[in-house]
């Protein structure tokens, strides 16, 4: 498929790079996922590379930098092969591996480009995305200016906005090398609105959570526990709906359980069935799954071997989940 407005071919999936940066505190909280391990991380990115997987999502923040860093090291020698999208707009520091505030001036966002460049080893960034989602919109037209300065300073290629507002993307829109737009969307959290967007502003709509934070695989149920530094856990963020005190939402699991067997027709696993939704959904939609090791990026990415789901079968799950919330 083709990245937006540009002449970029890509295939419709990518990889999320949260997991991956391992421990850090976002405004005093938790934001890993749990214990990772280097060397598990890049043999995974590198499983990625080989199976032809092109874009690789991250953020400044990941790992407070760390994300970066390891992404850095895989695409040494096939730079060109790679589409690297990093986010900017809140500050961190590398060194207490925490967040530190957000971005309030042109400075910081150049600050943050440089950061982002020197992590990543690269002299580019093909996607920058503006992590701040509820950010002004009025006050988004001078950020969008200073990409678009990055862009013919030759440091970024394109830009987009990680929201699910469309008053805030249209802003972002109007520059000439915005490129995507970023929210979450997945069989339980769909943005049509969003969507729509993206599709009439010639915009790729990159998908994250489209596993829901690993509750539409299948692996949990009401009794999962998380372990110590899993952001999943007790201490969760308020902003998080997939799970609720540090237990899986049961409502958000019987709702998987009503359509579970739709979502594992032709031999899916219910994890390319969720992303298989995503495709059948809205084909302009690039889902960017999390993983942790190689076997959820082989698992992930094989569902390219089996395509979308029909059109009916995602009608069908559209009105099993309609009753269900009834």
């Amino acid at each position: 498929m083709r990245l937006g407005k540009s002449d970029i071919e890509i295939k419709p999936v990518g990889l999320g790079c949260w997991a991956i940066g391992g421990q850090f505190r976002d405004l005093g909280a938790e934001a890993g996922w749990g214990d990772v391990e280097d060397s598990v991380s890049l043999k995974a990115l590198n499983i990625g590379l080989e199976m032809g997987i092109q874009l690789l999502d991250t953020a400044n923040i990941y790992g407070a930098g760390h994300s970066e860093k390891l992404i850095g090291q895989v695409i040494k020698g096939k730079r060109d092969k790679v589409i690297v999208a990093t986010k900017f707009g809140i500050l961190c520091d590398e060194g207490k591996k925490c967040t530190t505030g957000h971005i309030t001036s042109r400075e910081d966002i150049r600050k943050s480009c440089e950061g982002s460049l020197r992590r990543l080893g690269t002299d580019y960034i093909d996607i920058f995305h503006f992590h701040l989602g509820d950010f002004e919109p009025d006050e988004a037209v001078w950020v969008r200016d200073v990409l678009e300065d990055l862009v013919k300073e030759g440091k970024i290629r394109y830009y987009g906005w990680s929201t699910p507002d469309t008053k805030r993307a249209r802003v972002f829109a109007e520059g000439k090398h915005c490129i995507s737009m970023e929210f979450a969307e997945n069989v339980m959290e769909d943005n049509p609105d969003m969507r729509v967007f993206c599709r009439e502003s010639k915009l790729s709509a990159i998908c994250r959570t489209p596993l829901a934070m690993g509750l539409l695989t299948g692996k949990y149920n009401s009794s999962s526990v998380f372990g110590q530094g899993d952001l999943r856990g007790k201490d969760a963020p308020p902003w998080m709906n997939y799970y609720i005190d540090g237990k899986p939402n049961e409502i958000l699991l019987n709702k998987l359980e009503a359509v579970r067997e739709i979502l594992t027709s032709g031999g899916r696993t219910l994890a390319q069935g969720c992303i298989a939704w995503i495709w059948g959904t809205d084909s302009n939609c690039i889902p960017i799954p999390g993983f942790k090791n190689g076997k959820q990026v082989e698992e992930n990415l094989s569902a390219l071997d089996y395509g979308p789901l029909k059109e009916q079968e995602v009608i069908q799950i559209r009105n099993i989940l309609e009753k269900v919330s009834n």
